[in-house]
């Protein structure tokens, strides 16, 4: 073969060089035009992957003649070339800002869109080389999920730039819950989600014990959802439990480059990362816990479930992966038909009750300490290895766990612990008399972890003694962890008020625990949480007798703790509430799981504080 002619090499050289200078003078000299055009078409893209989610919605959650089918079609074929274009455009006129500011996994959903095009340019082959390969390219399904991952990530990059211009956190919380739940209770109202269908003021009800992980429902979940009913109420656990901001955060972070200093402050605020620097790998181990924990608790349940609830595997691995997340995130929600009560479940499933209740503690734990007992473990290691290998330890902590995650392990074994004693002794020869010793042990450990958020029950809390149904109801309003899947004022305010009633009964300077004292904000905080929780059951407790005086009263009460407290049980009067009393009840799960205190941050935060101004003088309290 002769050798390549080293003029025509000099000459691609020079026209290649060229086309540079060419390209590099064209995009300075139009960068404001090319800065407008890209703010278009990202904006376009903005609406496109709204209408993307939204019609996905429609071709899935209802049923179509073949012209409607291919109508919706044609319109995602649209929206794909808008999503095309938009990434084009970045790549050859604004290369250098896309490769600075996108991440390796936003490449990975702007290549699967690109692939897209396949069935558009490459008719299909007869014989493809991979047929597998060429079944899953020139499919729909794949062109759906493409254009679902980009219409996310472009959604909730616009979201993280509206955080950036200073958005109330509190305000934004609350409401991403509100349309969250909104969206959730139209989505559950389409006719493939529901066996029979379902009125407005159910789905609403349904969506907002799901979101706000509580767990009430005024339906039978197993038989009123259908798979995908229930695989968008799985989705409503997850986000519900892990919060919609940090959900958009991880899409941010991950997906969508560089964010503002306001917005890495913003999600540290939401995930209580302790510095700007362990932002990401905090987020990454909430994200990667959560998953690793739910699978963990699916092997343990799939293992555990009788063979006589589910007929096929197909069936049991779906039971399996419900009440995984739904334990898990502490939402008490059941696919089962009699839910934890079933009477299959009631005689072989003590191991599955074992499971569900480690799940429950675990989700309710709060992911402070889940990743303090990481830094604990990692600085355990470290000194380890440096004794291995005979090294002087430069760097020592002397505080490896922080006086949070100590006051909540101390709460919540206290607690716990005198809810499994007390459950035995006062039932023992009630509600579980007849059961075997190990029976009994299951069922107590089950009823001391449950009340405190879990949400499943197993015997009907009407037919528990009326000093247990009173402890019952304490755990309830005591419930987890803060910043867990649990509700309730949580344990880290009970051991904040506890410490405080010791150190005001011994005189003490100041309030402490484990050689570290407590801010004076923490204390205030507890006491107003505290304070509200009080005032808000009483409210709705009150609303809740106007509107239903035909109910026990026994019973509104405590289905108003299981509300406001976001528990998830009942004495069996769910259903016969009233719409109004429904609607009364999302209010009260909405605040349960958003915080008064919350709300209250975020509509008088802009006051100006008038407190520091004035002397200070004793109010007389005894």
């Amino acid at each position: 073969m002769p050798d390549p002619d080293p003029k025509t090499g000099e000459r691609l050289t020079r026209l290649w060089q060229q086309l540079q200078g060419a390209y590099g003078r064209f995009t300075v000299r139009y960068t404001t035009v090319l800065r407008h055009i890209s703010g278009v078409l990202g904006a376009l893209a903005f609406v496109c992957s709204a209408s993307c989610l939204v019609l996905l919605a429609v071709y899935v959650g209802f049923d179509h003649a073949d012209a409607h089918k291919l109508m919706l079609h044609r319109a995602l074929r649209a929206i794909q070339i808008v999503f095309l274009v938009n990434i084009f455009f970045d790549l050859l006129l604004r290369f250098r800002q896309t490769v600075r500011n996108t991440r390796v996994l936003k490449w990975m959903v702007d290549v699967g869109i690109i692939l897209t095009l396949l069935p558009l340019l490459y008719p299909h082959p007869e014989h493809p080389w991979l047929p597998w390969l060429e079944a899953v390219l020139y499919s729909n399904k794949f062109l759906y999920i493409a254009l679902t991952a980009y219409s996310v990530l472009a959604v909730s990059s616009v979201l993280m730039r509206m955080t950036g211009r200073r958005t109330n956190p509190s305000l934004l919380l609350a409401s991403s819950f509100l349309i969250f739940i909104t969206v959730s209770s139209l989505l559950l109202m389409m006719p493939k989600c529901t066996y029979t269908g379902i009125s407005f003021p159910d789905s609403l009800f349904v969506s907002t014990s799901a979101v706000c992980i509580c767990g009430l429902t005024s339906v039978d979940i197993a038989s009123t959802f259908t798979p995908l009913g229930q695989g968008i109420l799985l989705v409503m656990f997850e986000i519900g439990g892990l919060g919609l901001i940090t959900f958009t955060s991880f899409f941010a972070v991950f997906f969508s480059g560089k964010q503002s200093v306001y917005n890495q402050l913003l999600i540290r605020d939401f995930i209580y990362s302790k510095s700007m620097n362990s932002l990401t790998p905090t987020l990454l181990y909430i994200l990667g816990f959560t998953l690793v924990m739910q699978v963990i608790g699916a092997v343990g349940i799939y293992f555990t479930l009788p063979d006589a609830i589910a007929d096929t595997t197909a069936d049991r691995l779906w039971i399996t992966a419900f009440h995984s997340v739904s334990g898990f995130c502490n939402v008490g929600f059941s696919n089962i038909p009699g839910g934890m009560a079933n009477p299959v479940l009631m005689r072989d499933g003590a191991s599955l009750y074992v499971v569900m209740s480690v799940l429950v503690f675990a989700g309710a734990l709060g992911f402070p300490i889940l990743t303090n007992f990481k830094d604990g473990f990692l600085e355990h290691l470290r000194r380890m290895w440096h004794r291995l290998h005979g090294r002087r330890l430069t760097r020592r902590r002397v505080h490896i766990y922080d006086i949070n995650t100590k006051i909540v392990l101390v709460t919540t074994s206290v607690v716990f612990l005198l809810g499994f004693v007390s459950f035995w002794a006062l039932e023992n020869n009630h509600a579980l008399a007849g059961m075997s010793t190990a029976d009994k042990a299951v069922q107590s450990l089950f009823n001391a972890v449950m009340p405190r958020s879990g949400g499943f029950t197993t015997i009907n809390p009407a037919s528990f003694l009326g000093v247990t149904l009173m402890l019952v109801v304490v755990q309830m309003w005591i419930g987890g962890a803060s910043q867990s899947m649990a509700g309730g004022i949580k344990v880290n305010t009970l051991g904040v008020l506890c410490l405080n009633l010791r150190s005001i009964a011994t005189s003490a300077g100041r309030v402490g625990a484990f050689r570290r004292s407590i801010a004076p904000q923490s204390i205030r905080r507890a006491n107003a949480v505290t304070f509200l929780s009080i005032i808000a059951f009483i409210v709705f407790a009150v609303t809740l007798m106007i509107l239903e005086p035909d109910l026990p009263t026994r019973s509104i009460l405590f289905e108003t703790v299981s509300a406001t407290f976001n528990v998830g049980s009942s004495m069996g009067i769910t259903s016969m509430l009233s719409d109004a009393s429904k609607f009364v009840m999302c209010v009260a799960m909405f605040l349960g799981r958003v915080g008064l205190i919350s709300v209250l941050t975020g509509m008088f935060t802009l006051r100006r504080d008038a407190s520091a101004y004035y002397p200070e003088d004793d109010v007389i309290i005894n």
